[in-house]
């Protein structure tokens, strides 16, 4: 008889043990602590019940299923794509993407899993963007680019609750081959303006030489004292004795005289 009860003490002991653990599993899958940059959606039997915390929420077990949305800034990279530009210039492309999730309901409801669709969006998105404008302004505008992205990004993702702060191309690289015909083309460029203004200065240096053509012409005195004056040059760098003629001679007194009378 002892032996009895000593088994039937057993077994009530194990089986308090056991429903000790089962009250303390049911009280700990009753209550969730929610972290203040998270949020709990929660579906009773199948229906929304809301979104709850931060803080401890309490579920009923086997009948509310939690859904954990994170609200911080979530970042990825846009893989790196082949793309051709208005001006049919070949690029690679990439960027990176920062977004969050604003309504974590929208974010469970509306899209089975945000963060895949928002980066599948934002590569048929930069392939869109980037066809649509020319290499020159890529580079020159690449500011305007991010902002326009993120606006459309931000626009398409509302419905889904979540919010796109900003884009970033990354990198814009064009392949060998069409960095040689870039150089070339830059060089082809550089001589074009480099003949622009050879021409230019053989023009302005015409008109001036025509000018003093019109001039000498009117004043012949002063044209034999550039003649004089030309000579002189020369003997001074060759070291030499010019012999002139008495009537180059004769007509520097005119000079002289007409500028003292312009004095």
């Amino acid at each position: 008889m002892f032996n009895n009860v000593f088994q039937i003490g057993i077994e009530a002991t194990f089986f308090l043990i056991v429903l000790l653990f089962f009250i303390i599993w049911l009280i700990a899958s009753m209550i969730r602590i929610v972290r203040e940059y998270e949020r709990v959606v929660v579906f009773r039997l199948g229906r929304l019940l809301g979104a709850k915390g931060p803080g401890v929420v309490f579920l009923v077990p086997f009948v509310d299923k939690p859904r954990i949305v994170d609200l911080r800034l979530v970042t990825f990279d846009v893989p790196k794509q082949r793309i051709i530009t208005k001006d049919n210039v070949t690029v690679d492309v990439d960027a990176v993407v920062y977004f969050r999730v604003a309504d974590a309901i929208n974010a469970v409801l509306k899209v089975k899993d945000y963060a895949l669709a928002t980066s599948l969006l934002a590569q048929t998105t930069l392939r869109d963007v980037i066809g649509q404008v020319e290499f020159d302004d890529l580079l020159m505008k690449r500011e305007d680019l991010n902002k326009r992205l993120q606006a459309i990004l931000d626009e398409a993702t509302e419905p889904w609750g979540v919010k796109v702060t900003a884009v970033a191309i990354r990198d814009a690289a064009i392949p060998e081959s069409m960095q040689r015909a870039i150089a070339k083309q830059a060089e082809a460029e550089r001589e074009r303006r480099s003949r622009i203004i050879t021409a230019e200065g053989e023009l302005m240096a015409a008109q001036k030489m025509a000018e003093a053509a019109e001039f000498y012409a009117k004043n012949p005195a002063a044209m034999r004292l550039r003649e004089l004056q030309t000579w002189t040059e020369i003997a001074r760098e060759k070291n030499l004795i010019i012999v002139t003629e008495g009537n180059i001679m004769q007509a520097l007194p005119g000079i002289v005289f007409s500028k003292q009378r312009e004095k």
